[in-house]
């Protein structure tokens, strides 16, 4: 998932669209009774734009591309959009590969939201729910920095299992990592990109993959990064999934909920500065609130007490409902009791987002006030965009999310280790990519009201790196005013392409 835009934005060059040029393959032949494979096709246009203060030509490249397996056998159709700046040597010219997370959720997030030459027009913080929707040329694009494609995992936007190709060959944290390293090195193959600087952005569960696929692509492929961006990561549920009977990540989502609280002017005693009041509570959560939870049954009534006095002086939650919670409240309760006595429930993706509550006596939030806000408008523009600027010819529906996480395996074998984890965690593997490889540099983006991924969360998950010292100094994190999806906060969105943009041009 996951641009707002002053009203009086003047965009200054309209996009060019050259007539389509569609290349397709060949269809496969079919073996017995087995179905046809669909053919891959894609469809090439020219177009110019101004990004980044400059006018550049580049062309589009949309469609899909049949992936097959060691036997030669066709198992997917996977989704991809690809613009490359014309007249630019593609040996040197950097390219960055992007998603989204889910797991089971298309890049329509980023790619109308703040990376691609186009972007929805979205009024941050409203209702983006009217027609007529419409998109401008993005000058905060990364196009006029590096060549760009946008990925579609299978199972997302076109991208779908065919031929020999089954769903739980992709739907899992190692066959995920596995089929789109497989697609980034086949892309390499096919344009001819091995020589050029390759960077990896991967947003949310996106985080989780990149982590994965940093590793892969070196292990498997011998491919090194230049360098990964980590957009509101989810990396580790054992840290970074509140809701289970682990300690760890109730302290981390612990300084968001308290920025959500402020934000909303929940507070009994609500300070005038956001970032001392968070630096307060990250002590608080790190020195008073984590030692009672772990001691559990032994912490004195004292030390209880004093816990619950701080919850509800940094939440706005009353002592009464966490002492019920024992201590312990998911982001999903919280969201739906930080102003349940106002009739509203709070936004997941973006804490700065309320809506009405359609269950005033549901312990959790009955639905996420952001989605509601602006999946409607995504959806639109990236349809229409793909048909009419793309001029991409199909009669599919683009799936934005899945839904493959209900069906999702969990798994993971770490490098180094002779057993497979029943849970993702694949700070492991950024590790080892970062140890093997370590020129390679990390950037970490993270929101102060994403409570799908808190910013604690990505700390944490790189306080925990077993790397280097020297090694843990290639990561830098950025933080933003603004939610999961921060480049739909105008404020955010212009620090988010400086950052983006700096990052891949220090490191090529």
């Amino acid at each position: 998932m996951r641009a707002a835009h002053l009203p009086g934005l003047a965009l200054l060059l309209t996009t060019l669209s050259l007539p389509a040029l569609c290349a397709e393959t060949a269809p496969e032949a079919s073996a017995g009774d087995e179905k046809p494979v669909p053919e891959a096709r894609t469809w090439v246009t020219q177009h110019r734009a101004r990004i980044g203060g400059s006018v550049i030509a580049y062309t589009a490249t949309a469609g899909t591309m049949l992936m097959k397996n060691d036997a030669d056998e066709p198992i997917a159709l996977f989704g991809y959009t690809a613009y490359t700046k014309d007249g630019e040597d593609p040996r040197t010219r950097p390219i960055m590969f992007a998603y989204n997370g889910g797991p089971g959720s298309a890049s329509a997030w980023l790619h109308m939201g703040i990376l691609g030459p186009k972007r929805t027009v979205l009024r941050d913080l409203e209702y983006n729910t009217q027609g007529p929707f419409r998109t401008v040329e993005n000058e905060f694009s990364i196009l006029d920095q590096a060549d760009l494609v946008m990925i579609d995992p299978v199972g997302t936007g076109f991208s779908r299992p065919v031929g020999k190709g089954e769903g739980k060959d992709f739907w899992g944290v190692d066959q995920d990592i596995e089929s789109v390293s497989d697609f980034i090195v086949r892309f390499l193959n096919d344009h001819g990109r091995w020589s050029a600087p390759k960077f990896i952005l991967g947003e949310s569960y996106g985080g989780m993959r990149t982590a994965g696929v940093s590793q892969a692509l070196l292990e498997k492929h011998d491919v090194a990064l230049n360098g990964i961006i980590l957009l509101s990561p989810y990396l580790d549920f054992g840290s970074g999934h509140a809701g289970v009977t682990l300690d760890v990540p109730y302290v981390n989502f612990l300084s968001t909920y308290a920025a959500t609280a402020w934000y909303h002017h929940a507070l009994a005693a609500r300070p005038a500065e956001l970032q001392p009041f968070l630096r307060e509570v990250e002590a608080f959560a790190e020195g008073v609130y984590a030692p009672v939870l772990y001691k559990g049954s032994r912490a004195t009534p004292e030390e209880r007490r004093q816990v619950l006095e701080g919850l509800e002086r940094y939440t706005g939650v009353s002592a009464s409902y966490w002492d019920k919670a024992n201590l312990r409240m998911d982001e999903g309760q919280f969201l739906q009791e930080l102003l349940r006595d106002r009739g509203k429930v709070v936004g997941r993706i973006d804490t700065r987002y309320v809506g009405d509550t359609t269950d005033a006596l549901s312990e959790n939030m009955p639905y996420d006030p952001y989605s509601a806000h602006v999946a409607p408008a995504i959806v639109a523009t990236f349809n229409d965009y793909y048909r009419r600027d793309l001029k991409v010819e199909t009669e599919r529906e683009y799936i934005l999310s899945g839904g493959l996480y209900r069906s999702w395996d969990q798994g993971h074998a770490q490098p180094g280790r002779r057993w497979k984890l029943p849970y993702p965690d694949t700070k492991m593997d950024l590790a080892h990519a970062m140890t093997l490889n370590p020129r390679m540099k990390v950037l970490v983006q993270s929101g102060y009201f994403d409570l799908a991924c808190p910013y604690r969360t990505a700390e944490y998950a790189v306080e925990h790196l077993d790397v280097s010292p020297e090694v843990r100094q290639n990561v830098t994190i950025e933080y933003y005013e603004a939610g999961h999806m921060m480049y739909v906060h105008e404020p955010s969105m212009r620090k988010f392409k400086d950052d983006l943009a700096g990052f891949v041009s220090a490191n090529h």
